[in-house]
């Protein structure tokens, strides 16, 4: 009886990103390995918050001014500004957020980054997906 040691080689190209402190395998097409259990990013969920609050504050006319309102929570006019914007994202990515649902790269500080007003571009950015409208507006 002879054995063979034929050798069966398989390659599967795939990254490992660290999200939370935890190291999670990215499948070629960028989607996790395994379906995980939706998890809630509380430091996404608190700066959304504080966006839409300040904002309400602002169209209320509670406070007059984006710098009276930084003063008055006692933060950097600059940081203000920036999570501020945080309410202009598209309705489905707040959602995908308070869900839990967000890719691993959608950090605070990814969102605190400039963003298009738009929402379509918005997804392009965050997404790295083509928006053909805002791609064509652009030419």
């Amino acid at each position: 009886m002879s054995k063979t040691t034929d050798t069966v080689t398989l390659h599967v190209p795939f990254t490992i990103r660290k999200y939370g402190g935890r190291k999670q395998v990215i499948t070629p097409n960028g989607a996790p390995a395994a379906i995980e259990k939706p998890r809630v990013d509380s430091t996404l969920v608190k700066a959304l918050a504080r966006a839409f609050r300040w904002k309400k504050m602002l169209e209320s006319g509670q406070f007059t001014t984006i710098t009276e309102l930084a003063k008055h929570e006692n933060l950097a006019l600059t940081y203000m500004t920036r999570v501020l914007r945080l309410s202009l994202l598209a309705p489905d990515i707040v959602e995908m957020i308070l869900a839990g649902r967000q890719p691993p790269e959608m950090t605070l500080a990814a969102l605190l980054e400039p963003l298009p007003v738009e929402w379509e571009g918005q997804k392009w950015m965050l997404y790295e997906q083509p928006a053909p409208n805002v791609l064509a507006q652009s030419s």
